[in-house]
């Protein structure tokens, strides 16, 4: 699951319609109605706000509009709560580094999407976002300086499930 800090402008035809849809996930989440992914880092953030579900809706409705912006016809009604535009407080040092991963997807993924916005310097970020100063958020697995990546830590845990080899 990754809720971008970025703007879905940025995003291609595929990564916008994954972020509907893990974010649609995540306000399942945040509704208690799926067992899963309820410890998932991404939702640090709507859960430190005063209302995670106004949150997330807002954040989904910036999402819709973006949609809608190209010609997509996502279902504005599962949105489940009126969204607030009260902002959440996100670093500079988060929205650099999804930019970089962002750029390095789409550099493989979509070289014709990557070429118009490879020129971009200073991405904007999602509007339910305020930048503030500092580094890449606690919750990324992926930034320097953080824990592991997730393919790293993947591969640790497996070696350290396995029996040992007996002669």
């Amino acid at each position: 699951m990754r809720l971008w800090t970025l703007h879905p402008q940025y995003l291609d035809s595929r990564g916008l319609v994954a972020l509907w849809r893990e974010a649609l996930l995540a306000q399942a989440v945040l509704r208690g109605q799926t067992r899963g992914y309820t410890q998932h880092p991404q939702l640090t953030r709507f859960r430190n706000t005063a209302s995670p579900l106004e949150g997330i809706a807002a954040y989904l409705q910036g999402v819709h509009a973006e949609a809608t912006r190209r010609g997509y016809r996502f279902d504005v009604t599962r949105i489940a709560a009126p969204g607030s535009l009260n902002r959440i407080g996100a670093t500079q040092g988060q929205l650099d580094y999804e930019w970089a991963h962002l750029r390095e997807k789409l550099r493989v993924r979509a070289p014709s999407w990557f070429a118009t916005i490879e020129r971009v310097s200073r991405p904007v970020p999602h509007p339910l976002f305020r930048i503030v100063p500092g580094e890449a958020a606690e919750w990324e697995v992926g930034a320097p300086g953080k824990a592991l990546g997730r393919a790293r830590a993947t591969r640790r845990h497996r070696e350290q499930r396995r029996p040992a080899v007996r002669d």
